[in-house]
């Protein structure tokens, strides 16, 4: 299984960001695929996640509003779209892939991440 996350560069404040996820090597319309990040000195937190089938979605309170999560299945794809970018969403992102059937239900797989960094 391989999660390789792109898109995390240096923006300003205000400004918006769209990070990618490609998998391979798993089912991916099987599973739920979410975002974390982990801030300098600080533990990694969830920030958003969209299931599997009905693709329902759920966000961290720090980014409703600001951020989307969507998915393309077609492409084994899982993105990330900010806006509204604050310094505070300075962190490595990471992406995270759960089984949600079959007898690895539940196993999850992490992928390297990419930094996103916002000042001015």
């Amino acid at each position: 299984v391989q999660l390789v996350e792109s898109g995390g560069e240096l923006v300003q404040p205000g400004g918006s960001l769209r990070l990618s996820c490609a998998a391979s090597g798993l089912t991916f319309s099987s599973c739920h695929m979410s975002w974390y990040r982990q801030a300098p000195g600080k533990g990694r937190e969830a920030v958003a996640i969209i299931t599997s089938g009905a693709g329902r979605t759920n966000y961290a309170d720090s980014v409703k509003g600001r951020f989307t999560i969507s998915r393309d299945d077609t492409k084994n794809t899982v993105y990330l779209q900010m806006n509204s970018l604050k310094p505070e969403d300075t962190a490595v992102y990471y992406c995270n892939a759960e089984r949600s059937v079959g007898l690895l239900r539940g196993t999850k797989y992490w992928g390297k991440g990419t930094p996103v960094t916002v000042s001015s």
